[in-house]
Order: C-alpha cells, then sequence, then structure tokens
C-alpha cells in the first residue's frame, strides 16, 4: 500500500478521475491511468549504486569486511563526504542501524568513527517499548513503529539491516515467505524515501554461479532488491593486488550493472578513545568489467607462470633433499642454505606446505625453535635422486630429478658473512611456522 500512496504523489491534476473506482461499501481495486502519471528520475543518494526509496543486498564471503563496507558508506552519508568514486555526497542525511549481530558500544560505533561518521546523525535500532514492557525489535510486527521513530529523526536517508535475513521470521529459503517478510521493509524504504541496505553472505561452494544467484537463502533476496552488492577478496599471487578486497555490482534493475572498486581494511586506534580499535576502509580505484568477470578473477586461484612453476619444482625437490639428508633440521638453518641458493624465506615456506613438511616446537619466548622434519623419510630416501649428481638448473642425467646443490648445514653455520648472501631488503609477507 506504501507504494501505491507514493505513487499517487506524483499523479497529475484531475488524476482523481483516472482512479476506476469500485462500487461503494464493496472490497475494490483502484486502477490508476498512465496519462495521469508523471514520470520522475531515480533519486541517487550514491549514482548508480544506492537509491532513495529502494531495497539493496549486499552479500559477500566471511572476512570481506561487509558490514564496515555499509557503515563507511554511512559515514559518508552522515558527513556529506565522497563515495567510493570520488563523487561528493549531494546532502547530508540521517541513518538508522538496525544490527542482530553486533554491539553498537565495542564494535558499530568504534568503527563508524574510525570511518569518520558524525555520530549525532547515526541511530541505533533497540527494544520496543510497549507500555511499561520493552521488548526485542520484531520487523514482522513493530515496522509501524520503526516508520514512526524514522518520521520523528527526519531527514533518514539510509537504512542497514544487519543481517537481512534477522527481517524473515520464516524460512528464508522458501520464496513466498521471503518476500512477504521484506514486503514491510521495501514499503519502510518508500514511506520514508531512505535506502535500505541489506547484509548478507555468500552460499557456501557458489563459486562461477551467477553472482545474483550467489546471495545466501531464496532467490528472492535477490529478485526484490533492486541493486545487488558483492565484496570478495582477491586470491593470493603475486599480481599487484594480491590480497585485495573488491566491492562490485551484481545487479541492478534501475541502472548499470557492472563495474567495481578495490578497497582495503586498516585497523586504527580511535584517538578520541585510547585503547580502542576499530577496522575502517581505505577505497581504492575503480574496476571495469561485469560482475561475473570481476568476481571470477577474485575467486580464481594465481596462474603459474612456466618460470614459476619451475622454480617451485626447484625448491620443492631441494628442501626435500635437505630433510631428508639431515633428518631434522632447525628452520634458521634451513632459511640459511636456502638463501645460499638464492631462494627467499616466502618460497621455501610454500615450498615447506606443498611437501608436506611437519614442524615441531621446542621451547619458549627468546629460545624457542622450530625444527623441520619430512614424514615418510625412509621411503622418500629411496626414491630421491642424489643430489651430488645435479646442478643448480639442471641435472647430468635426464632420469635424475632437479636438485640444486647446496653446502652443507655445517658449513654454513661456520661461514662469515661473506660466506652467506645477506638477506634481500625486500619486505615479504612470511606466515608464522607452527
Amino acid at each position: 500500500m506504501a507504494e501505491y500512496s507514493a505513487g499517487l504523489a506524483h499523479l497529475d491534476k484531475g488524476a482523481a478521475d483516472a482512479i476506476k473506482e469500485g462500487s461503494t461499501g464493496r472490497r475494490a481495486v483502484h486502477l490508476i491511468n498512465g496519462a495521469a502519471i508523471r514520470p520522475t528520475p531515480i533519486d541517487w543518494l550514491w549514482d548508480g549504486w544506492l537509491a532513495a526509496g529502494k531495497l539493496h543486498i549486499l552479500a559477500g564471503a566471511p572476512g570481506t569486511g561487509k558490514t564496515t563496507l555499509a557503515l563507511a558508506l554511512a559515514a559518508a552519508l552522515t558527513t556529506r563526504g565522497y563515495w567510493p568514486d570520488g563523487s561528493r555526497v549531494r546532502t547530508v542525511g540521517d541513518v538508522l542501524i538496525w544490527s542482530g549481530e553486533d554491539d553498537p558500544t565495542d564494535t558499530l560505533a568504534p568503527r563508524l568513527l574510525a570511518c569518520g561518521a558524525d555520530m549525532r546523525r547515526v541511530h541505533f535500532v533497540g527494544s520496543v517499548r510497549d507500555g511499561d514492557d520493552h521488548r526485542p525489535f520484531d520487523p514482522a510486527s513493530h515496522m509501524p513503529e520503526l516508520s514512526d521513530a524514522a518520521t520523528r529523526v527526519g531527514n533518514v536517508r539510509l537504512l542497514i539491516c544487519d543481517p537481512v535475513v534477522s527481517a524473515v521470521t520464516g524460512d528464508s529459503h522458501k520464496n513466498t515467505e521471503v518476500r512477504r517478510a521484506l514486503q514491510p521493509l521495501v514499503d519502510l524504504g518508500h514511506e520514508i524515501n531512505a535506502a535500505i541496505l541489506g547484509i548478507s553472505h555468500f552460499s557456501k561452494g557458489s563459486q562461477g554461479r551467477d553472482p545474483t544467484e550467489r546471495v545466501a537463502g531464496s532467490l528472492a533476496f535477490g529478485a526484490l532488491a533492486r541493486v545487488v552488492l558483492a565484496a570478495a577478496k582477491m586470491q593470493d599471487g603475486d599480481d599487484e593486488n594480491a590480497g585485495r578486497r573488491i566491492l562490485a555490482r551484481t545487479k541492478s534493475n534501475i541502472g548499470p550493472d557492472d563495474g567495481g572498486h578495490y578497497y582495503d581494511l586498516d585497523q586504527v586506534e580511535l584517538h578520541q578513545f585510547p585503547g580502542v580499535w576499530a577496522s575502517r576502509v581505505l577505497w581504492g580505484r575503480e574496476i571495469e568489467g561485469s560482475a561475473r568477470e570481476i568476481l571470477a578473477a577474485a575467486d580464481a586461484a594465481p596462474q603459474q607462470s612456466e618460470d614459476r612453476a619451475d622454480e617451485d619444482n626447484q625448491v620443492d625437490a631441494w628442501l626435500r633433499a635437505l630433510l631428508i639428508d639431515e633428518c631434522e633440521i632447525t628452520k634458521a638453518d634451513v632459511i640459511k642454505a636456502g638463501r645460499a641458493c638464492g631462494f627467499t624465506e616466502r618460497t621455501i615456506q610454500r615450498a615447506r606446505k606443498r611437501i608436506g613438511a611437519t614442524t615441531k616446537i621446542s621451547g619458549f619466548g627468546k629460545n624457542k625453535i622450530a625444527v623441520w622434519s619430512l614424514p615418510n623419510r625412509a621411503i622418500q630416501s629411496s626414491l630421491h635422486a642424489d643430489p651430488r649428481n645435479c646442478g643448480m638448473y639442471g641435472t647430468n642425467d635426464e632420469d635424475t630429478a632437479v636438485v640444486p646443490v647446496v653446502p652443507c648445514v655445517s658449513e654454513l653455520a661456520c661461514a662469515g658473512k661473506d660466506g652467506v648472501p645477506e638477506p634481500s631488503a625486500e619486505i615479504e609477507e612470511v606466515d608464522e611456522w607452527l
């Protein structure tokens, strides 16, 4: 009914004559003649991405910072700041946040402050007072009260629902129940002319499917939303965007449905509240292409070149031979030996994982020592070629494995600084070897 009422506001004079009423005293359907409607433009908060009066879904895998993304957009709106594409927010507005997962005190408010929000324009949905009683907010029965509260605030331009499935009191995988449960939320957006942004997850094992169909639960979530956004994380690799996150536009019934933006999550301490740390969004450059292409690039494992594959084979064989010969060897000695052969710590670490070497920790604090060994050493030793028959980048026999010749660990331990190359100055991301 709210959508119908909103439509009446855009009727020409004399529209009453165009509404065909039924007989008095009977239930009737109102018909509006098309000639009586005045077309109006979409009221975009962020051009092509957030529209007033419309339902939006933001979905993604765990760890992509979906809630922080939504709060970053809210912060820009409350301060008339800038959207991710660099465009200025046209009009400052208030924000309602309804969260069923995160605490405003230690999570939501700190993140908003880290993103620079004007907290005077942020309002969290709390309990509902019924006489002398207070009860939790229930979207199925308390939407009229929320509408009244939003009207009292005035100028509410964005409502965040996290997670949006909390608005569904029935089965979130049934199309009919989801549509019925979300309709009051859609109507509220129409009534107060605010963008509704619902947070959701991707279904497990949905890689490669249509991005909109990856939204968890019923397809009605993606179908009912006018705009669907997706958050993803680039897989680890050697390209410049490894580990970065992306925000992509996967569906839009009211505007463009492609493109995206890179972003990173940064942890900062709030200077107003020492000791309180929170995440914020750092926006990157725009991304071109369809949502399917953008998400496929994010989900795909990094492609290895022939050179990289050859290097991996070499370091794998080298490390396997070293562990077979030494039985057990400290991590420090492995790194020392590997650097003498031109391998970096990260390269050696990856090789350890590929060949299945195990790590045993002994000692505590500064005396902690990590010792590597190879399971089933006796079996692997019988299958392994003699490393003395091999050169650094090739073999003396086509049937032998490619294993670089390395100095004995005892020789490396006695060598001076000139005997072992200094570590590379390039900063590398190294996992903790536990």
